[in-house]
C-alpha cells in the first residue's frame, strides 16, 4: 500500500469521525430536549387531577346558584308578589282633574279647540 493511499484512507477514516461527533452531539441535544419534554409532560398529568377537582369545586357554587335563582324564578312566576304587579305612577291613567266649574281640563280642551 502507498503512503498516498494510507493518508486518503486516514483522511476518509477522520471524515468519518468528524460526521458519527456531530450525529452524536445532535443525538444528546435531542435526548436532552426529550428529557426535558418528559418532565413537563409528567407534571402536567401529576397537576391534571387537582385542576380537575378545582374545575368541579368552582363549578359547584355556580350549579348550586344556578338552581337558587331558577328556583326563585319559578317561585315568582308561581306566587308573584302583588307589590311587583302594580304598575308604575307614571303608566297609570292619570285621575280626571276638574276646573272651578267643575268641569274636567279633557272637556274643556274640546269644546275651545
Amino acid at each position: 500500500m502507498s503512503v498516498n493511499a494510507q493518508q486518503a484512507s486516514i483522511a476518509q477514516a477522520e471524515r468519518q469521525v468528524q460526521q458519527d461527533q456531530s450525529r452524536v452531539n445532535q443525538d444528546a441535544r435531542r435526548l436532552e430536549q426529550s428529557r426535558s419534554q418528559l418532565t413537563k409532560d409528567k407534571q402536567t398529568l401529576a397537576d391534571a387531577p387537582r385542576q380537575s377537582t378545582q374545575a368541579q369545586q368552582q363549578q359547584a357554587p355556580a350549579g348550586a346558584s344556578a338552581i337558587r335563582v331558577s328556583g326563585a324564578l319559578n317561585n315568582a312566576i308561581e306566587r308573584p308578589n302583588r307589590a311587583g304587579q302594580a304598575l308604575p305612577a307614571s303608566l297609570t291613567a292619570a285621575k280626571p282633574q276638574l276646573n272651578s266649574l267643575g268641569q274636567t281640563i279633557g272637556k274643556l280642551i274640546n269644546v275651545v279647540a
